[in-house]
């Protein structure tokens, strides 16, 4: 399995929103809502042979009033 992180940014007033659709869309392990520049703080696990790229692009980003995503791929837990 493969472990990243996204930081989402959402539209004003959008962030509870995006968070219902997250959790509705079952594809985040865990959603938190954060302060400074993102909104909210997902962490997803996807299978070794799954492009991240491609992941966040088409079940993410496309996610009604997301604006922007950062995404943190890990490569090590300790």
């Amino acid at each position: 399995m493969q472990t990243f992180f996204v930081e989402i940014k959402c539209a004003l007033g959008r962030t509870y929103a995006v968070a219902n659709a997250l959790a509705e869309a079952e594809i985040a392990s865990e959603i938190y809502s954060i302060a400074g520049n993102y909104d909210i703080f997902a962490k997803f696990y996807v299978s070794k042979d799954t492009d991240i790229g491609h992941f966040v692009g088409q079940n993410v980003q496309l996610i009604d009033g997301i604006v922007d995503t950062r995404t943190i791929i890990t490569f090590k837990a300790f």
